[in-house]
């Protein structure tokens, strides 16, 4: 079984020159903002990171397809490079330093392609988080100076942080009844967003997290760092993994639970 530590360094390579990147426009006045035609923002930012990333794979994976959220996907292959250059957007262009760059390497296999590295990289934050297959996940400044994630053994719902985004997708899906009856049920609630609420889920910090529309940029680097935690990640349909273009991630003891709620009425 490969140890995919050589990627996992390259990805922390890729990390540290996007971390450059993104921090030396954060809180730009002149920062510019574009608006993609799905009403989303993005700014120069977004776009100068994924092409220096890209640029770093081109040189160091010339045979890796490399998959953006601001360029789509180049190159064919058995391994992929996925890359949300600001996860966060929102937040990075009002000065909300709760944002990061997602970088995971994507295998093919007999389910699909899968997540083997991930980073997650918060530079605003000062926090950095990542895993590979079969190693463990981790947080800290760097691969020499870390500690290791495990998620929490909470295990009943009533003793349980559930985290969010927003309440706007849920209602839109139809499942807002069934969100929020597990409000009621739960012990604490905070709407976090991106990122953040999943790598709290790796650390034991929160214990379930939920998201109704994602991309696959969003979720491929934050699933394995959960699932190597010990944590479970899936779609509201209950596929492992971050293929359902929404997310569930919990410490694996409630997850049953967590998606029981957010489909009982859908």
């Amino acid at each position: 079984m490969p140890d995919y530590l050589d990627d996992l360094r390259l990805a922390h390579v890729l990390a540290d020159a996007a971390d450059a990147a993104t921090m030396d426009r954060f809180k730009a006045l002149d920062l510019k903002v574009e608006t993609k035609p799905d009403m989303t923002p993005v700014s120069e930012a977004d776009k100068a990171a994924e092409e220096l990333i890209r640029g770093h794979l081109q040189r160091a994976r010339p045979r890796d397809a490399v998959l953006g959220e601001e360029y789509g996907v180049e190159g064919t292959g058995p391994r992929r490079w996925v890359i949300d250059p600001i996860d966060g957007t929102k937040n990075y262009v009002r000065g909300v330093p709760v944002w990061a760059t997602l970088i995971s390497l994507m295998e093919a296999g007999e389910t699909g392609f899968q997540p083997v590295v991930g980073v997650v990289s918060a530079p605003a934050l000062g926090r950095r988080w990542w895993a590979a297959q079969g190693h463990g996940a981790f947080a800290g400044r760097s691969l020499s100076s870390a500690t290791r994630l495990r998620v929490s053994r909470v295990s009943e719902i009533s003793d349980a942080s559930f985290a969010y985004s927003s309440l706007s997708g849920w209602e839109e899906q139809g499942r807002l009844d069934g969100f929020l009856d597990l409000t009621r049920e739960v012990w604490r609630t905070r709407a976090y967003g991106d990122f953040w609420p999943y790598m709290m889920v790796a650390e034991g910090s929160v214990d379930l997290c939920a998201e109704p529309e994602l991309s696959l940029w969003d979720m491929a680097a934050t699933a394995i760092v959960v699932t190597e935690a010990g944590g479970s990640f899936t779609g509201l349909d209950g596929r492992p993994g971050p293929h359902s273009g929404n997310a569930a991630a919990s410490n694996g003891l409630l997850h049953d639970e967590l998606l029981g709620y957010l489909n009982q009425r859908y």
